[in-house]
């Protein structure tokens, strides 16, 4: 099957701006070129079409000469695999040459240039993500991704073990794309296939297995999704701890009613993270950012002790003592509490940030010295003590009540 009798013509992306003015710089003198992959599939069910990228007969040396004669920019971003990145407008490309596979060793396989929109297609790994169009919108499909597209079915091409023994990230890739795209149970024939392949999740970097996974957390169905991965024994065996499923349905649920967009970082420590240790052998495990690993600390790190019970004041203190990680932790404690998702109290605990700013410290060492502390780790004790009074306090501008703290500090400072 090819044409499909689908059509993308009034699409604006097709139609008008920086791919158009490439397919029409790729699509002629004997050369075809169309946009492929998730771009077609994303626009077929109504979505932004993302990244486009682009399918071509021409090969890179020929690409390359092109663009650079219509005067873009070219950048030999994969060569070896066929792959020029062409910048048009400030923004990227990825032109790929047709490709057959000769050989495959895992992500090393040996290709060869061709012709063949049909071989080219077979070779990729799930059916939605094959569709090809055309610079007059038509829609080509050779490998069933149209039914099954509307059929909401994620669906490997061909056999599902030779396309996962090709790359075993394939594995991940399933849940995560079944996760966005999918509805109602996996494919039967790619979850057998995932399972009895789940030891080679091992063969891969950290680096590919966290940019998976990250991707998969925020999916629309990512919930139900994890469900199936933690009965096959997958998402244990990627985390290396038990799932926290119930709470990371609950974090879902909370970001949904709060308005707040889906944080990978948030939801991980949802799934992943009951203590700090937690936090670093994820770290450790999944290669995760400095960033992501500060987070997912901060969220390990007494969450069992936040409840609205703490109060106003005391919600200021947890504010002003953590500050940014402060929603991440609140955010925690409630998805791991018996509260629903409309509780009062909660939500007045979470939405804290927008309604009150932690004012700066006003205690300088400065200060104390001039009471007659001296310098030295006496100095640095009698600091902490007034910060703690201060804090107790609720944060007192008042010069009076902060003479005073600083007086009870200095005059304390002999006992440290």
């Amino acid at each position: 099957m090819s044409a499909t009798g689908r059509s993308l013509a009034d699409a604006a992306w097709l139609r008008h701006g920086p791919l158009a003015h490439l397919l029409a710089v790729l699509d002629r003198d004997g050369e075809e070129a169309r946009a492929i992959g998730g771009a077609v599939r994303n626009a077929l069910i109504g979505h932004e079409p993302g990244d486009i990228d682009v399918a071509t007969t021409a090969e890179p040396a020929e690409v390359t000469r092109r663009v650079q004669a219509a005067g873009f920019k070219a950048v030999p971003t994969g060569i070896a695999h066929g792959t020029v990145t062409v910048v048009i407008e400030g923004r990227g490309f990825e032109v790929t040459t047709l490709r057959e596979d000769v050989e495959t060793f895992g992500r090393k396989a040996t290709v060869r240039f061709g012709r063949d929109w049909k071989a080219d297609a077979e070779r990729r790994d799930f059916t939605i993500n094959a569709l090809s169009v055309t610079a007059d919108g038509v829609v080509h499909d050779y490998v069933g991704g149209v039914d099954d597209l509307a059929a909401r079915r994620v669906r490997f091409i061909g056999d599902p073990a030779i396309r996962i023994a090709e790359d075993y990230l394939r594995i991940l890739r399933f849940f995560r794309f079944h996760a966005a795209y999918g509805e109602g149970p996996p494919d039967a024939a790619g979850l057998h296939a995932v399972i009895v392949a789940r030891d080679g999740l091992e063969r891969l970097s950290r680096e590919r297995v966290r940019m998976e996974l990250m991707k998969l957390l925020v999916t629309p169905h990512a919930v139900p999704t994890l469900a199936v991965m933690a009965e096959a024994g997958l998402i244990g065996t990627v985390l290396g701890g038990v799932p926290l499923l119930a709470s990371f349905s609950n974090m879902a649920k909370l970001e949904a009613a709060l308005g707040l967009a889906a944080d990978p970082a948030r939801r991980l420590g949802a799934l992943a993270v009951l203590v700090t240790e937690d936090a670093e052998r994820l770290w450790q495990r999944l290669r995760l950012t400095n960033v992501e690993h500060e987070r997912l600390a901060a969220m390990g790190d007494a969450w069992w002790r936040v409840t609205p019970a703490i109060g106003a004041h005391g919600a200021r203190a947890l504010l002003y003592r953590i500050g940014e990680f402060y929603a991440d932790r609140v955010l925690l404690a409630w998805s791991r509490s018996d509260a629903g998702v409309a509780d009062v109290a909660w939500g007045e605990l979470a939405s804290l940030p927008a309604t009150w700013t932690p004012p700066a410290c006003p205690l300088r060492a400065a200060d104390l010295i001039k009471r007659g502390v001296a310098k030295g780790p006496g100095l640095g004790a009698a600091l902490r003590a007034a910060e703690e009074a201060w804090i107790a306090a609720d944060f007192p501008g008042d010069p009076k009540a902060i003479a005073t703290i600083l007086d009870e500090a200095a005059g304390t400072e002999a006992s440290y």
